[in-house]
Order: C-alpha cells, then structure tokens, then sequence
C-alpha cells in the first residue's frame, strides 16, 4: 500500500480529543487580558500552561527549536502522514484558513508536528507538507523529543500495535494559534471552518 492509498484509507481512526479536561469552551477574557475581544476559548490554569520550548527536526533535516519555529503567527497541529482522512482534511483547513489570512495581507504559517516518527522522516514530511501548502513547515523528531513538544503542548497520541507497517495511531486533534515571542493563545475544535480560524486568528495578530 502506497502512501497516496493510505490517505484514501476508509479504515476507522479512534481520534481522540482529549487534552486531560483542561480545555473547554467558552466568550470573552479577563479586563486584564490584552486578548479578551479574540478569545473563544478557555484553558484551565491560562493560556501559559500550553506550550514551551521544543527541539524538532524540520522537513530540510535541520535541527530546530520553538525560537526557530515560531517567527511569524503559525497554526499548529499534531498528527501524521500515513493518517487516511483526520490529518489530511485537518491540514486542508488550516491551509485554506491560510491562504484565507494571506489575502488579507497577514503572514501566517502552518506547522504540521509528526507523532509518528518511526516513518515520518523529514523526507515523508517534505512530501507532505509540499502538497498541502507551499509555507506549511513540517516537523519531526526522534521519539523522546516528539514525545516532549507534545507534552508541551499537551496532546495525547498512542499507536494502534497492528504487527506491520500499516498501523494507526490515536490522537488529538486540535489546532493552536502560536504567536512570536507571546507563544500559544488560542486553539481550535476540528469543527471550526476555515472562516472562523482566520477572522479569530487576524484578531489576535491585530492586537499584539
């Protein structure tokens, strides 16, 4: 099976939302909270308990770090290549929010983090993120350091043991909005369209 075929998979993936209940829906902010006109979502314990640094290997083969990563405002995602529809329609949203935020003049990118390092090389990313969008950054790792960023940012995966190569993994789905120097500030529910992402992401860019 070639990874092209996998994507078209229609095999059930156990995707799991799941950041320990520490998320949750909710309007507004703090007085306080430079932020508080472009919040639609809450975390528990405040926006800086997500997020932190990371060292990751990039689709080029280079080894880098959050300070490297985050220049410019990214929507972040964790998942995987050989994923057969969550990821790739997942990463088809937030690229059509990009593309969305770019005509309106702002410079965004998207980060697609692997929680599968045992095939996803930074070759496979390449490939990946190339036909996804053209500034979409791909990130990898080796187990230990896929495994730290996403526990930074507290996600949850685990790999479906089928004894071949054709195995699946469960994970989180979620989006983050990250932004330089103020790090992770929003994140966002597989049903957000397009749309929302990119009119809630220009007003938190606008009010840095």
């Amino acid at each position: 099976m070639g990874r092209n075929e996998a994507y078209a998979v229609t095999a059930a993936v156990a995707v799991v939302g799941f950041l320990g209940a520490s998320m949750w829906l909710a309007t507004g902010g703090s007085s306080d909270d430079q932020f508080s006109d472009c919040r639609r979502a809450s975390v528990a314990g405040g926006s800086g308990s997500i997020g932190g640094p990371f060292t990751l290997i990039s689709e080029t083969g280079q080894t880098v770090t959050d300070a490297d990563v985050f220049t410019r405002p990214s929507l972040v995602y964790f998942g995987y290549t050989f994923c057969p529809d969550v990821c790739p329609l997942d990463n088809a949203r937030n690229a059509e929010a990009t593309d969305l935020l770019i005509e309106r003049g702002y410079d965004i990118q998207p980060v697609f983090i692997s929680i599968d390092p045992e095939r996803d090389t930074p070759e496979v990313m390449a490939e990946f993120t190339d036909f996804m969008h053209p500034e979409m950054l791909g990130l990898t790792g080796t187990p230990s350091q896929v495994k730290a960023a996403s526990q930074a940012y507290r996600t949850y995966y685990k790999k479906q043991e089928s004894g071949d190569e054709y195995y699946l993994m469960d994970h989180s789905t979620f989006t983050y909005l990250v932004l330089p120097e103020t790090g992770f500030v929003e994140f966002f529910k597989r049903d957000t369209t397009p749309e929302e992402m990119a009119e809630t992401t220009a007003c938190f860019v606008d009010n840095i």
